[in-house]
């Protein structure tokens, strides 16, 4: 009888010790954009190293959006996502900024001798009449598709693709020293890679300089208040930004993450705090 006692009450304080040492779940979910992939990493090995479990699904800009995961780090405001913003406002909370001086358009090689979207439509033959673009319906395919009626550039077409793919076109093209035209992004790696250039855009359509900012669902602030408080706090430079996802390239986005965190533990410590 005593030996049957003991088993039991060994076995109930096993069971509390699991439940007591089962990390609480976060998920966040993420784009395949440059700098979304590093930002969500860099989040991502801050929240473990405050012993939650992490989850992160990569998904398409709609899906991220929809407020079915507890954050993102790929929000573009105030005008690349504003669609996202008005269909999902009641689903999310804008938590805080994350970047400044975000930037999107059309951009070319240095070497091609063009400076404005208006020069695209007398040029379309040095382009093959092709525009290399990331995800469908993601907010700056959108305005590159708005551009395309703005400017006249009917001829065009507007290739959906995907972040990594559009930046492995480039490459191809900027080795064998091709005009291409491609939509993109600041802060991205391309341009600490090859000399690319921004075309002029007189009809603003891919408006001024954007922020990122980090999205939670609503209701996080309440249930995981040091989540919460992470996004909220979470901002770098561009420069910051841009060297994570560098050494992304050289190694993987979870080591370029990790090596980052561990060199800037002391802002890591104002965000947590």
């Amino acid at each position: 009888m005593l030996k049957r006692i003991l088993v039991l009450t060994a076995v109930f304080f096993i069971s509390v010790s699991s439940v007591a040492l089962a990390k609480e779940k976060v998920v966040l979910s993420y784009v395949e954009w440059a700098e979304t992939v590093v930002s969500t990493h860099v989040v991502k090995k801050i929240l473990e190293d405050m012993d939650y479990e992490v989850e992160i699904i990569s998904a398409s800009s709609a899906a991220m959006w929809s407020g079915d995961v507890d954050g993102f780090t790929g929000a573009w405001l105030p005008e690349t996502h504003a669609f996202y913003l008005k269909e999902y406002k009641d689903d999310i909370e804008i938590v805080g900024k994350i970047l400044d001086g975000a930037k999107i358009g059309l951009a070319v090689p240095e070497y091609v001798d063009i400076d404005s979207i208006e020069d695209l439509r007398e040029n379309s033959a040095l382009f093959d009449d092709k525009i290399i673009g990331i995800d469908p319906g993601s907010g700056i395919m959108r305005l590159a598709e708005k551009a395309v009626k703005e400017y006249s550039l009917e001829s065009y077409e507007l290739l959906p693709s995907s972040g990594p793919i559009m930046a492995a076109m480039l490459k191809d093209k900027m080795e064998d020293k091709k005009p291409v035209v491609v939509t993109v992004w600041t802060p991205h790696w391309v341009f600490s890679k090859w000399d690319l250039k921004y075309l002029k855009d007189p009809k603003n359509v891919f408006g001024d300089n954007e922020y990122v900012a980090a999205v939670s669902r609503k209701g996080l602030k309440k249930e995981k208040p040091e989540v919460y408080k992470v996004l909220k706090n979470f901002n770098w430079s561009i420069e910051d930004c841009r060297q994570v996802m560098l050494e992304a390239e050289k190694t993987t986005a979870e080591k370029a993450a990790e090596k980052w965190v561990s060199n800037n533990q002391y802002k890591i410590k104002k965000w947590t705090d």
